[in-house]
This record gives C-alpha cells, structure tokens and sequence, in this order.
C-alpha cells in the first residue's frame, strides 16, 4: 500500500512538474512565420535578423548587477496599500468631459474616450513570468476582475514583455469582441494562445487603424525605444511602441516602455496636443538609461508630445528595478512641479477625468534619491 502511495505521488510530481513546463515553454510564444513574417521583413525597422532603434540603446551589464546587488531597502511596500476596488456598475455612466481613464497599477489602464473604451497592456497575473511560482509578485490583486470590466472595444498592447504581455490575461479574452491592436509580429503570440486572426491587427511604427463603425476613431502605433523578447533566442523579433488614441475630441498619448528620443518631438507635431499623457516613470536605472525613460526625463517627454495632464505609469505594482517604490512619484512630481506640468497620482483602480486630475499622495514616505543622486540621462538625444 505505502509503495502504491509512494508510486502514486511520483506520478502526480511528475505530472505536476510536466504542467509546469509545458505551461512556462507556450508563455515563450510563437515565432512569426508566412505573410507575418514577410511584414516584419518589410519594416524599415527590421535589419536583417531583427528590428533596431534609431538610437542603439545603451547597456552596462556589469552596473546593473552591481545596481541589484546594492538597490533600496524599499524596493517594495512594507504594508498594505490602499486600492480602489472599482465595480462593473461604475463603468455604466459615460464619463461627463468625454474622457476617463482608470489605472490598475504599473501600465495597465482603462480609456474611455469619446465613447470607445481601450485596455492598455493588461496584465492581470500574480506574477510576470513565464512560471507562475517564480518572477516579480505583484503587490496587491487586480482593482477589478477580468469578468467585470465593461465591454472593450479595444485592447493594445506595447511590446511582448511579461510585465506588459501576458499569456493568462490574453487567453482569458478569447472569446470576447475586441480587437488587438499590437505592434509588428506580436500577433504570432495571440494567434498562439488562441486569438482569432481576425481580431488581430498589427501596425508599424506612424501606421494607424480607423474605427468608421465609431465615428473615425484612431489608433495610430507610434514609435518607441526600447526592445522585445520573451526569452534568449527571441530578442528583439517583435516590434515595440506607443500609442496615440484619437477621438473626435480627446487625444491620449500612451507611452509605452521607452527610453528618450528624438521623434517624441515628432509625435507632438503630428499627432498632439494629447488631453492626457500616460508615460512610464519607474523601472530605470543608469545602467540601462535608454530602456526606461526616468521621471524627470518623463516630463520633458510629456512636454515634447505636447501634453496637457499627464498620468505617471509603469510603477507601483512589481519589483523590477533597485530604486525605492515610491522614488518614481516622488521624482515625477517634484520636476512637474518645477516645470509647472499638471499631473495626476490616483490610486490603484481610481477612475478620473483629467479635466480634473487627483494629485492626493497616498503613498508612504520612505528613503528615496533624488535626480542629483541618481540621474537618469538617455544617450544620443539633444536635450532641450
């Protein structure tokens, strides 16, 4: 009998573990092949073997071992934070401006504007990892339950890392009516996972996507700097971005992951002035000072965009730098301040209409170090 159990056990471990496997390796994706490899192929962004930004972007490996090594002894919230629990009924009365957006932490939020409603970069896991018992854990559950968000006309997602892609998530809204809007070959990932091809709609850098059915809606991608990949033979075969949401009367710029450069100015010239910005402010370090943007380098991109309200993300929800949680709020408000840009600081699942933007600080004060301590300059951009 005890040899049965024994024998049984093994099974079931072995089943177990088999599970976890097979579950990590289909979190790696799909690669792109047939007419969506020819896409990528075609892009003025791919060069040969993968695409590349216009400024390379720059790494010091060794700092950012010794970074971890010697991070912030805050790196994460000692107590419970206060959240939002925002309910379904709440979305059923339109915004009164037009505009309302709702932020569930870190860079997933909810844009309603000018009646059409987008999900940016959801990510709803406990953990961004392609193993669901290891990775970055996030601090506190999602605001609201997939289940209950009202229906989404839109989901657009910025580049393929877990913190921004999420297998979970994504297999979770099979079967709803929205469409993805998603840089180039990032649908191989959705197809994969089990999104119909015909929800699929994958756009280059300045290419855009009209809504007739909504009164001309846009989604134009708009450049970035960063990277993708999913795991270490993957680098860099999808393509990232931004977003620029175009309404009959509002426009939101979403930033995506993104280090500084030069055609944000661009993006302004083209596309702004944006009622509202939402641009990512934490995860930096100066080892890898054109991956993540910084807090005051965030302003300065806010102002390039030609924005008018601006909503600090990519914070608050996971470990996945050495600075101090609340050093990227701390940092952002204090230069918006000086530079007299207007900013909002909701809680997580807070909805607001930024023609009224919350500016209450509900975070905690622990150590944090400031720009003169620890700066964060992207390379190859004149600043001014």
């Amino acid at each position: 009998m005890i040899r049965k159990l024994l024998r049984l056990s093994g099974v079931l471990i072995l089943v177990g573990f088999a599970g976890l496997v097979i579950n990590g390796w289909q979190a790696f994706g799909k690669k792109a092949a047939g007419e969506r490899k020819q896409r990528i192929e075609a892009s003025p962004e791919w060069h040969g073997s993968h695409f590349e930004n216009p400024q390379p972007l720059k790494n010091d490996f060794l700092g950012a071992l010794g970074a971890m090594a010697s991070g912030s002894k805050f790196v994460a919230p000692a107590d419970t934070l206060p959240v939002v629990n925002a309910a379904k009924a709440s979305y059923q009365t339109a915004p009164a401006s037009g505009l309302r957006v709702t932020w569930f932490g870190h860079s997933s939020t909810l844009v309603e504007i000018d009646g059409f409603r987008i999900l940016t970069d959801p990510v709803f896991s406990d953990r961004v990892s392609p193993f669901g018992f290891i990775g970055p854990k996030r601090w506190y559950a999602p605001p609201i339950a997939l289940a209950d968000l009202p229906e989404i006309d839109a989901v657009v997602i910025s580049h393929d890392h877990y913190d921004h892609l999420d297998m979970k998530t994504i297999r979770a809204m099979q079967n709803w009516r929205t469409v993805f809007v998603v840089p180039l070959g990032m649908g191989a990932h959705l197809a994969y996972w089990g999104i119909p091809e015909s929800r699929i709609i994958e756009l280059d850098w300045w290419q855009e996507k009209t809504f007739s059915e909504k009164g001309g809606f846009k989604i134009v991608l708009t450049p970035a700097r960063h990277a993708s990949g999913r795991w270490l033979v993957d680098n860099n075969s999808k393509l990232w971005a931004g977003f620029a949401l175009v309404g009959n009367k509002h426009r939101v710029y979403y930033s995506g992951d993104t280090g500084l450069f030069p055609a944000m100015k661009q993006i302004g010239e083209k596309l702004g002035p944006f009622d509202l910005t939402m641009i990512e402010v934490g995860q930096y370090n100066r080892s890898w000072p054109d991956w993540h943007i910084g807090p005051e380098q965030a302003v300065k991109a806010h102002r390039w965009v030609r924005g008018r309200v601006m909503l600090p993300v990519h914070w608050g929800l996971f470990v996945l730098a050495a600075h101090s949680w609340t050093e990227p709020v701390e940092r952002v408000s204090k230069e918006a301040e000086r530079m007299k840009v207007k900013i909002a600081t909701p809680l997580p699942g807070q909805s607001f209409e930024p023609v009224k933007p919350p500016q209450e600080k509900w975070w905690p004060h622990v150590s944090w170090q400031t720009a003169r301590e620890h700066p964060i300059q992207s390379t190859q951009v004149e600043e001014n």
